[in-house]
């Protein structure tokens, strides 16, 4: 495994010569930031040797080179997910390519029901902390040592000093965000009345399918993340109706302008 990450970066390097500071993982319906970023190089997912291909509508499936806030960045332009039938070594390889590229931290956008009773559709919540609720685990099996240790810590699973960042930069630009927990699903249904009930008996204020594996990686790896979840429908009794893929999208493009105000304020500070 360790070898095909370092040959996939070793053909990424190759192909662009370009050294990225930040990487960026955009959720279903938030790929437009990519249009901010001044580009230098595209390459599509198919392209890159063992690289999984996305098959959700909303993710596009390319790597994209550039700057953005005065920084390096490759951002992924479509994620993978464990309900499309991936392995977790294959969810998080793109986030272990990247680690070998030179990122110094990780972004993560998505898409998220909300089950806080106090969020609404349409609201950007900061994510804090998460709860894994994967049958799995993208760490379990050997251990590769020269990625991280066998038992990483997670006191911090997101970087409380890009948190505070965030919030400053969203108050100085009048963008209303909330605070919470994000719990990892399996998917691909969206949750029934009783999960919903369940995932905020247990601490969470959101719930999706993406980011946890995604980030357990990168903390392996030593990697600070920071994490944005846009609230694109409720699980809160009273106010759950009939949800589509459609209907997730629309809400998170709405979300995207001030997501990507945010998002370029904090790459021009750090």
């Amino acid at each position: 495994m360790l070898e095909t990450i370092k040959n996939t970066a070793k053909f990424i390097k190759e192909k662009t010569n370009f050294s990225p500071e930040i990487g960026i993982i955009l959720g279903t319906g938030l790929g437009g930031l990519v249009n901010e970023i001044e580009t230098e190089h595209v390459i599509p997912y198919e392209e890159i040797p063992d690289f999984p291909v996305s098959t959700v509508e909303g993710h596009s499936g390319k790597l994209i080179f550039g700057s953005l806030g005065g920084k390096k960045v490759i951002a992924l332009q479509g994620r993978f997910h464990f309900y499309e039938g991936y392995s977790m070594s294959e969810v998080v390889f793109p986030v272990r390519v990247m680690k070998y590229l030179g990122i110094e931290k990780l972004i993560v956008s998505n898409a998220c029901g909300g089950v806080n009773p106090s969020f609404e559709i349409g609201d950007i919540m900061i994510i804090t902390d998460h709860i894994n609720l994967f049958p799995t685990n993208p760490l379990i099996g050997p251990n590769i040592n020269e990625l991280g240790p066998r038992f990483p810590d997670m006191s911090e699973a997101y970087s409380k000093k890009l948190i505070k960042l965030a919030e400053e930069i969203a108050f100085e630009n009048k963008i209303d965000v909330v605070r919470g927990v994000y719990a990892g699903l399996t998917g691909p249904t969206l949750e029934t009345p009783a999960e919903y009930f369940y995932t905020r008996a247990i601490g969470a204020d959101a719930v999706g399918m993406s980011t946890v594996p995604e980030v357990i990686a990168a903390r392996h790896m030593s990697i600070p993340c920071f994490g944005f979840s846009v609230i694109t429908d409720l699980g809160v009794p009273g106010r759950i109706i009939e949800v589509t893929h459609e209907d997730v999208q629309k809400v998170a493009e709405k979300a995207e302008k001030k997501l990507t105000v945010i998002i370029k304020k904090m790459l021009a500070t750090i």
